[in-house]
């Protein structure tokens, strides 16, 4: 609406979420401005100031319900930030959460007012959302999630984002991520990514490239995507097509590309300056040695060759010359600082191996901590994102540029991603991969970017949750509850219902009250009409799972989704006690609200409408130790058994679905197609973990030895085992089948 405009402050306390959130929602013009005391609405009539008034205003524009039921939670929404007693808290909340039992909004059949006022008043009280990140309420959530969904209230937050983010970078003091970047000037910015071609990208990676790409496009600036190619022993060409195609995954392009490799020229020239002014020396001493001198503060006894010397040996070096084997060049900075990182630091070492871009053309290649300073300068870069585990080293690269007379560049650190039970070391997942305990380096346990892709998480979750960390220097362990539950409420108002039922000791219902087998059309997505429609078969006999009709009572009346009720007239049972069959009748006219089992179910199958066998895949964490200390063994950590593979059925509709796509087989939980069903294969979903972790430690923890996945004895998952963190399950039973 081009004649109505919100003025308010990205940085008001308490945030006025009410009026951002339903502005947006009629399509007002929403201005942010850091210098506005309060809030304003500018319409052709007037300018209102007081915010109960601007609500007013903004009211009539949002389609109305019911006028009392609508006042009472009008009400409900202005009192709500106030509530601050956790039992008072709680208690809000369950009324709410009972309340959406069976309704998708606050009043009537559509969004209303109330829907917009409530939401942003528990947005706005953080003790709600804590009690809610608890997931205790799960009708509440539902309808919660939903209303942040909506294009409106993502395009709100948004902009709320960028308008903060914007004060944060005018700040002169600035030296956070919330701030910005020190230095910094609008449309002058340069970040670079350098990864090394050794690997694949991890998650770890995926902070550093998230936030040079964040803060080159916060200051309209330039992101540079560097391959850091100085060791030729390790790179590969293959790692930069699957480095370059990982950071398309993740939407991160570079306004150039380029190698330190291009630069081996005037790397060389640079070391050759080194010599030449005295600050670089020669060395030739046995690397264990100058290990130990370099601890103890002891110079070495090449530390005082002439340049002229020392430029020979380098020349020796460069040429590939037997003799000078052993060599290499260091700089000569200090002997005994406290900062071990200054102690004379080697810069060029000899290596006879080909490189794989430049060939047999270089003996000699340049350390990372010599060619970043160095190629950062002359390729323009303004700041330079390290992780803070090169905090000591930050001297060291400021001693470089200094020390050549290259242009300085800012470095801004921030803290290194660790996760529990979680390995991000190249050298151990490879030891995984050889040993055959993983598919490959996109395996879904590992943390690679095409790992956890495989694994379901969203790209979208993953860049909100890496940005969300701010400029923490804290080094600490982060669990993985909080990045899936993000990630389920990115998937969950998109993700097509689907059902399964387990194979094993499935059971056959006979519903009296049902004679014919008839097919009708329900919408893949009760909230979501948008995401389509499926055929459910209606027929005399349907398939249950165990742990369904384990459970039920004689005479017990219970709701068949998306049908009605049935009551349970008798059961057979086998010599073990498992549920063989069981006889129903239909009471299509009983209230659903009354029965405490709502279930799924599948109709038998038939010519016309067979059921799909699928595979349901959950996975463990590779690890049984939630963090590995420097002299542990990965082997005597290594979780037995991590993959779990459940048999079952889904119906035809599950034919439809496609490699990559998310779905949720309801009351299982999310999953990710891995294997569409096509050319003769069987479908396989990989569970995708939700964030509600019954327990933060791994259910494998302390079990033995490692065994390779094709030789697990595959054995389902346990009635409550965790259904969270980076895919807990729960430790392994034959007797009893995965919980719902």
């Amino acid at each position: 609406m081009a004649d109505i405009t919100l003025t308010l402050s990205p940085t008001a306390t308490p945030f006025p979420w009410a009026a951002l959130i339903t502005a947006y929602y009629v399509s007002a013009n929403v201005k942010f401005d850091v210098d506005a005391a309060a809030p304003s609405l500018k319409t052709k009539a007037s300018t209102v100031t007081d915010l109960e008034a601007i609500l007013g205003e903004l009211s009539p524009l949002v389609a109305q319900g019911d006028s009392t039921k609508q006042a009472s939670f009008v009400s409900l929404a202005k009192s709500l930030p106030t509530v601050t007693a956790y039992p008072e808290v709680v208690g809000a909340l369950d009324n709410l959460d009972d309340h959406f039992a069976y309704r998708t909004f606050l009043v009537g059949h559509s969004i209303t007012v109330a829907d917009l006022w409530v939401w942003s008043s528990l947005k706005g009280n953080i003790q709600a959302l804590g009690v809610l990140k608890r997931n205790q309420h799960v009708h509440l959530s539902r309808w919660y999630s939903y209303i942040e969904s909506l294009p409106s209230t993502q395009a709100a937050t948004t902009a709320l984002n960028d308008a903060r983010a914007t004060k944060a970078k005018s700040s002169k003091t600035a030296s956070s991520f919330a701030l910005g970047l020190p230095g910094a000037v609008e449309g002058q910015v340069v970040t670079r990514f350098p990864p090394e071609p050794s690997g694949y990208l991890h998650i770890g990676h995926t902070k550093a490239a998230i936030l040079n790409q964040y803060f080159a496009a916060m200051y309209k600036g330039k992101l540079l995507i560097r391959f850091d190619d100085t060791n030729p022993a390790k790179e590969k060409a293959q790692f930069e097509t699957t480095i370059l195609e990982d950071l398309k995954l993740l939407d991160i392009k570079g306004d150039s590309l380029s190698h330190t490799s291009d630069y081996f020229k005037e790397l060389h020239e640079y070391c050759v300056q080194l010599l030449k002014s005295g600050k670089g020396y020669a060395d030739d001493t046995d690397q264990m040695q100058m290990r130990q001198e370099r601890m103890d503060g002891i110079a070495s006894k090449r530390r005082d060759s002439s340049p002229e010397d020392n430029l020979k040996i380098f020349e020796q070096m460069t040429s590939g010359d037997p003799a000078a084997q052993g060599w290499c060049i260091r700089a000569k900075i200090s002997v005994d600082d406290p900062n071990k990182a200054l102690r004379d630091p080697v810069v060029y070492r000899m290596n006879l191996q080909p490189h794989h871009r430049t060939g047999d053309k270089w003996k000699v290649y340049p350390t990372y901590d010599f060619a970043c300073p160095i190629v950062d300068s002359i390729e323009g870069v303004t700041h330079a994102l390290r992780t803070n585990e090169y905090r000591d080293r930050n001297p060291q690269y400021d001693w470089m540029q200094e020390a050549l007379g290259l242009r300085k560049t800012t470095i801004w650190d921030f803290s290194r991603v660790n996760f529990v039970y979680t390995l991000l070391s190249k050298r151990k997942l490879l030891w995984f991969v050889q040993q055959g305990l993983v598919q490959g380096w996109d395996d879904p346990r590992f943390p690679t970017v095409r790992g956890i892709r495989r694994r379901g998480l969203t790209i979208e979750a993953l860049k909100q949750y890496m940005l969300s960390q701010g400029p923490s220097q804290a080094t600490i362990m982060l669990e993985w509850d909080s990045i899936w539950a993000l990630n389920k409420k990115i998937i969950d108002p998109i993700a097509p219902r689907y059902w399964a039922i387990e194979k094993k000791d499935l059971v056959k219902v006979t519903l009296e009250g049902q004679s014919s087998v008839e097919a009708k059309v329900q919408p893949l997505h009760k909230k979501n009409p948008d995401v389509g429609e499926k055929t459910t078969v209606y027929g005399p006999e349907i398939y249950l799972d165990q742990e369904d009709g384990a459970s039920f009572d004689d005479n017990e009346e219970i709701t068949l989704m998306d049908w009605g009720n049935a009551i349970v007239k008798s059961k057979t049972k086998s010599a073990s006690g498992t549920i063989e069959s069981i006889v129903m009748t239909l009471h299509l006219s009983g209230d659903f609200k009354k029965t405490k089992k709502k279930i799924t179910w599948l109709a038998a199958p038939s010519d016309a409408h067979p059921l799909v066998p699928v595979t349901l895949i959950d996975y463990d964490y590779l690890i049984s130790k939630k963090k590995l200390e420097e002299d542990d063994d990965v082997k005597d950590f290594v979780t037995p058994q991590t993959e779990f593979r459940t048999p079952a059925f889904s119906d035809a509709n599950i034919l439809k679905v496609k490699k990559g796509d998310i779905i949720q087989f309801e009351r299982k939980g999310y999953f990710i197609c891995d294997r569409a069903a096509e050319d003769g294969k069987e479908a396989e979903f990989v569970k995708i973990p939700d964030g509600k972790a019954a327990s933060l430690a791994s259910k494998a923890a302390g079990a033995g030895g490692a065994v390779p996945p094709e030789k697990v004895d595959v054995v389902p998952k346990a009635k409550g085992g965790a259904k969270g963190g980076w895919g807990k399950s729960g430790p392994p039973s034959a007797a009893k089948s995965p919980a719902n």
